[in-house]
């Protein structure tokens, strides 16, 4: 969440133009603060994450564009708007810090309300970025509810997020791919939130009707996680994790590669931890009971037979 009191960080080796700069935003009420290079700014980010960073390009020590790659690299850092005030003004200098991360530029000599209108509208997307990072932790948070409601389910969801990680970087799959697997991994079961705990914490079998109930969590988690346009690459992982490949899963009955890949391997990798996890009914399986019984239910068509592969192999090797 952005500060009461938006901080705001001026990185110039000029002691001049900091002051310069100090004195134009003075009557805005920012927490104003200053470094006179990139190694110093990065130390004062570690201390505080600013809202805002007013970055010169050419400084001793770390320059303006390597200092914007390090803001961006960092998951903390990386939505932190950036102003580049610069003499610099050449087509390529800006790609430069295009390329390096930089928001916006303002060239030497400026105009003071050019200046203070552009900080601005970069704090307002602040704002509202941050409003979208809390709806999210509140899915998560959300998330971890319905985990918490079962002590037998403890840490399923970070243990499926992160062994689908892995699987998904044993198949070669990109930062994207992976992000999705580790989302949907912590997200898949978020519909359980609206099953009664009649239901989700009965220790016999279900009814058929309970049964019902309990499909219907797919679609719920899916309507619940929609309207957040960053989980929308989610989505097909929470509403088709429960899918099987010969076409017997639920909602959609959708089979094969019609399929989303990453609801498959969530799907996979569901089962294979819930079998290693103590249940009331039955004793934690070791890893090589529950992929000898996933390599059954793929003979039988319930999982991908190429990711079953997959994951056995990478059990292999990590068991190995």
């Amino acid at each position: 969440m952005i500060n009461d009191t938006p901080i705001v960080l001026i990185v110039d080796d000029q002691s001049e133009n900091r002051e310069t700069i100090k004195d134009i935003l003075a009557d805005t009420g920012f927490d104003l603060r200053e470094a006179e290079n990139g190694q110093k700014a990065l130390r004062l980010i570690e201390e505080e994450i600013p809202d805002l960073i007013l970055l010169d390009a050419m400084m001793p020590v770390m320059d303006g564009f390597e200092l914007a790659r390090h803001i961006r690299a960092n998951a903390q850092t990386k939505l932190i708007p950036i102003i580049m005030i610069t003499a610099l003004d050449s087509p390529q200098d800006r790609i430069k810090g295009l390329e390096a991360g930089v928001d916006d530029f303002v060239s030497r000599p400026f105009s003071i309300f050019e200046l203070r209108a552009r900080i601005k509208n970069l704090l307002r997307l602040r704002e509202s970025l941050a409003e979208l990072e809390n709806a999210e932790q509140v899915i998560f948070s959300l998330a971890k509810a319905v985990e918490a409601k079962d002590s037998y389910t403890e840490n399923h969801c970070n243990r499926l997020a992160s062994l689908a990680e892995s699987l998904g970087e044993f198949l070669g799959l990109g930062e994207n791919d992976k992000l999705i697997l580790r989302r949907g991994g912590i997200l898949h079961d978020i519909g359980k939130i609206a099953i009664s705990d009649q239901i989700l914490l009965k220790p016999g079998r279900l009814t058929e009707q309970e049964f019902e109930v309990i499909k219907k969590h797919p679609v719920i988690g899916t309507e619940i996680c929609a309207p957040l346009k960053t989980l929308r690459p989610v989505l097909p992982v929470i509403k088709h994790h429960h899918e099987r490949f010969n076409g017997s899963g639920y909602p959609d009955g959708l089979a094969g590669e019609n399929i989303p890949l990453h609801a498959r391997i969530v799907g996979l990798v569901d089962c294979y931890d819930s079998l290693t996890t103590h249940r009331p009914y039955r004793p934690a399986l070791s890893p090589e009971a529950a992929l000898a019984i996933c390599e059954e239910e793929t003979k039988r068509g319930l999982w991908d037979p190429e990711l079953f592969k997959s994951l056995k192999a990478l059990l292999k090797e990590k068991y190995s």
